[in-house]
């Protein structure tokens, strides 16, 4: 046995002198060229899996891949890691959801196609090695290593990273907040070069709460979600990725809220286009090209914001010949109203929505509200630029028991029978838009929800009575007016004949005196 130990000894010292003379001959650039080499040589040989990293920054830029990878493995590795790997939680900035990401140096496995991959987070300490570099970099070099087999390589690249990509453009997408734009005034830029100013969108309208007929917002629904999934139709139909609604009815019928469920609904970014800080069509145009995908673009009051209802200019009178020609102002002339160098016409507008131009992005909503629909030009109308008209009237009673339940917390069960029917009844002879009602219900909703339903119900009689004073007033009115009109006519036709009969006298004695 002691001899054993002693061959033993002997081994260990031979290659403890071995390697220090491979030391001394060979720098430790060249083992490590050396030592790589075999690597690669072994991998390509001898190994049935290929390797590809993907590094966090690449050169002095920022890999996009990366963080792509990091959101899609957050969405598998709660669920794929196994019992020894390490996760770590990580909450994005405008972010409401938390995201696993792997750990330093730690794996999970992922399956695409029926096809297995293994993902490995690599973190090393980063070698200064004296280079320059404009911006500061991370004490580490971070990275993922995408491990395949060979045999897969041909069916997994591209499809496998372009499914990363669009998975985490999702997931960014839900997991962070909503923001509502609006064009900054005067078409100015902001320090990043863009029109548009944002603020975090919070409103908490939904569909759910939205006070409206349930089978119409069934149909909103409905049409939203086939928008939302119409990639591939819209693209074998050869039409632009986009759609268009028109709200229209009296203030105070929940236009606004409507959008915002609709944004809520769709988890899309809301655009608010203020038409008359835009002077211009290029203007406009350029304020399309800077709004992006799966977002909203909303018009307020569209009749309102621009005289839009004349297509063609107003004809100039011809000038007499005795006068001399004014001589025509040019834009921007000194002391010219602002009103006169706003340019953006009928025109620019119909090509925001739908011309050319209104196809530079994919999977937009553009939105119109107006209170009369009467003063829009046709050429607004149509299809193609407003898909879908959707008409907000006066509460009903099935949105005014989503209104109770809203703020008084009152279920359609709770309601005694004699109860639902006076509101019925009251609901539909008072025409009280939605928003009256809320104030209502907003009045009561610290009282019992008895007492609470009582006050409103008198509140409803006694708005139905005003409008029934109101009705018969403008009846009265209107039949008054008729009566006049009718005496008028009658006092004319009376007066007609002897008019007539003056005139034929006259014409008698002036043939009679040969005149």
């Amino acid at each position: 046995m002691k001899e054993h130990w002693t061959s033993l000894a002997s081994l260990m010292g031979v290659l403890a002198f071995l390697t220090s003379i491979l030391h001394t001959l060979f720098p430790p650039e060249l083992r490590l060229v050396f030592l790589g080499l075999i690597r690669r040589l072994t991998r390509n040989f001898l190994s049935s899996y290929a390797y590809f990293d993907i590094t966090e920054i690449d050169g002095v830029s920022t890999n996009e891949l990366y963080s792509a990878v990091q959101l899609y493995l957050s969405k598998s590795a709660a669920i794929s890691a196994g019992c020894g790997t390490r996760l770590s939680l990580t909450r994005p900035v405008n972010s409401s959801a938390f995201t696993y990401t792997l750990s330093n140096n730690d794996r999970v496995d992922d399956c695409f196609q029926g096809k297995p991959v293994v993902w490995e987070h690599v973190v090393v300490p980063r070698q200064n090695g004296g280079s320059f570099s404009w911006r500061p970099l991370p004490d580490e070099k971070r990275g993922f290593t995408l491990r395949i087999r060979k045999k897969d390589r041909a069916a997994l690249l591209p499809k496998y990273l372009d499914h990363i990509m669009e998975t985490a453009a999702e997931i960014r997408r839900r997991s962070q907040d909503r923001l509502l734009y609006t064009n900054t005034r005067g078409g100015g830029m902001d320090p990043r070069g863009h029109p548009w100013e944002s603020v975090p969108f919070k409103h908490p309208s939904t569909f759910d709460t939205l006070a409206m007929d349930p089978t119409r917002k069934e149909e909103i629904m409905a049409d939203l979600c086939a928008f939302a999934n119409g990639k591939l139709f819209y693209e074998k139909a050869g039409r632009a990725w986009k759609r268009g609604y028109l709200l229209y009815g009296p203030p105070g019928t929940g236009k606004s809220s409507m959008i915002a469920a609709m944004a809520n609904f769709l988890r899309y970014d809301v655009y608010d286009l203020e038409l008359t800080e835009v002077h211009t069509n290029s203007e406009l145009r350029k304020l399309l090209m800077k709004t992006t995908s799966k977002s909203i673009i909303v018009i307020e009051d569209i009749d309102c914001s621009l005289n839009l209802s004349n297509r063609n200019p107003a004809r100039k009178k011809p000038i007499p010949l005795n006068e001399p020609p004014v001589p025509e102002m040019r834009p921007n002339a000194v002391g010219m109203d602002d009103a006169l160098t706003k340019s953006i016409t009928l025109s620019g507008l119909l090509n925001f929505t739908d011309g050319l131009w209104s196809c530079c992005g994919n999977e937009r909503i553009f939105v119109f509200t107006t209170n009369h629909i009467e003063k829009l030009d046709p050429a607004l109308l149509r299809s193609g630029r407003m898909d879908m008209h959707i008409f907000l009237s006066y509460c009903s009673f099935p949105a005014l028991k989503i209104l109770m339940r809203n703020y008084l917390g009152i279920e359609e069960h709770e309601f005694d029978n004699g109860i639902l029917s006076d509101l019925e009844e009251a609901i539909g002879e008072a025409e009280i838009t939605p928003a009256d009602v809320s104030e209502i219900l907003i009045k009561n909703r610290c009282l019992k929800k008895c007492e609470a339903v009582i006050k409103s119900l008198e509140a409803l009689k006694c708005r139905a009575n005003k409008s029934k004073v109101i009705g018969n007033v403008a009846v009265k009115t209107k039949g008054s007016e008729e009566d006049q009109e009718e005496e008028e006519q009658e006092k004319r036709a009376l007066e007609s004949p002897k008019e007539a009969k003056g005139t034929m006298v006259g014409c008698i004695g002036k043939e009679e005196k040969g005149e």
